[in-house]
């Protein structure tokens, strides 16, 4: 069976966030345009469908640690900061798209909420393997030798 640590991240994460995108119950807010990813950033992303793309690596990283924090999210998220002459020091990234991104999930019902911090639900489960799944078969019909896998 397919596993959603045995499809490459990136192009899961291309699927899920094409999935969030149609979904309709799923909505960019306007403020989204203009925030930056953390304190180690110095400009708000280029990317329209950021948002989407943050949602899909969440649930994703939720999925491989769970149970997990907002707070641990956020050093995941994070990066170092540019202190001029000083030496670099590692930071956080913004706790409240973290937040905001955990919400939804849980809205979506995705992503449950757990003594521990939150962790993925049964539907939030289902969606990955299947997103994992439909990888998986774009893979195999590139290369047939990953037929195995499947």
């Amino acid at each position: 069976m397919v596993d959603v640590k045995k499809v490459p991240a990136q192009l899961l994460l291309k699927n899920l966030a094409k999935k969030f995108q149609d979904d309709k119950r799923v909505k960019a807010e306007e403020w989204m345009k203009f925030a930056k990813a953390g304190i180690h950033k110095e400009k708000a992303w280029e990317q329209d469908d950021w948002f989407y793309t943050r949602l899909a690596s969440t649930l994703r990283r939720v999925y491989l640690i769970g149970p997990i924090g907002s707070s641990r999210l956020s050093e995941y998220y994070g990066g170092r900061v540019d202190n001029g002459s000083q030496g670099y020091h590692p930071a956080k990234g913004s706790r409240s798209i973290v937040r905001h991104t955990l919400m939804t999930l849980e809205k979506l019902g995705y992503v449950k909420k757990d003594k521990n911090g939150r962790s993925v639900s049964p539907q939030g489960q289902s969606l990955l393997d299947q997103a994992s799944k439909e990888v998986m078969k774009e893979l195999v019909e590139k290369d047939k030798s990953l037929e195995k896998l499947l």
